[in-house]
């Protein structure tokens, strides 16, 4: 069996990402409340998948999620994102209770901070137990690791996630979402540097990101897309 520091994610130049080291590979959907705000997530399916597989990056494949060569066709894919760590790219928003690290670059616009108030509203206007505990779910269920909670003595709140690949569905926009890679995952370059390990991790699948590979939630011009 491959340990986990096998499981890789390597960008191919203008093409898909190479997946190696027995990777699950599941889709979920984003449930959402009646304002359209995420509050968990569900599963749709499981995927049965090699030792090596390949998902798709342009977003033009006909054999969903897995690359067809589409990208052959003239897909431009060359990284544009740089290599600063987490702490680098958030700032520290403080709160009376708990603080909030927020690196907004990362967002991938899939709104779990808009449930029962805002992140950033419950972080610095409320001091009740049960807000901080809003916000705590909140940021874990963020995918791109935009925001994160630290409480007043230093620890950073981070939930414990496999290292799995997960398809995000967005159904209340109608539009696919990126891919969500969990649990410290390795993503190497095309030029073969390893990006800065995170726990979650939201990499474009549309193609038109402007902070290559990662999502910058640019598919959100795609809606009313039909789902797969």
């Amino acid at each position: 069996m491959n340990s986990e520091k096998n499981k890789k994610i390597k960008v191919l130049p203008n093409g898909p990402y190479q997946v190696s080291g027995h990777v699950s590979l599941n889709q979920l959907r984003f449930v959402a409340d009646r304002r359209g705000a995420s509050t968990a997530y569900k599963e749709i399916q499981k995927y049965e998948t090699d030792e090596t597989f390949y998902l798709c990056r342009c977003g033009n494949t006909k054999n969903y999620p897995f690359c067809d060569g589409s990208h052959l066709q003239g897909f431009e894919g060359t990284e544009t994102a740089g290599f600063k760590t987490y702490d680098e790219m958030a700032k520290i928003i403080k709160g009376d209770v708990v603080d909030l690290m927020d690196a907004e670059e990362l967002c991938g616009v899939a709104r779990f901070c808009d449930t029962h108030g805002s992140t950033w509203n419950l972080v610095e206007g409320s001091n009740n137990p049960e807000s901080v505990e809003v916000v705590k779910h909140q940021c874990c269920n963020c995918p791109s690791g935009r925001l994160t909670v630290i409480t007043k003595d230093g620890k950073r709140i981070e939930p414990e996630l496999q290292q799995e690949i997960s398809l995000l569905e967005d159904t209340a926009a109608s539009v696919h979402g990126p891919i969500w890679v969990k649990g410290g995952m390795a993503i190497e370059s095309a030029e073969d540097k390893i990006y800065p390990i995170r726990n979650r991790v939201t990499l474009c699948r549309c193609g038109k990101s402007q902070n290559k590979p990662f999502c910058d939630a640019m598919h959100m011009h795609n809606k009313g897309e039909l789902m797969d």
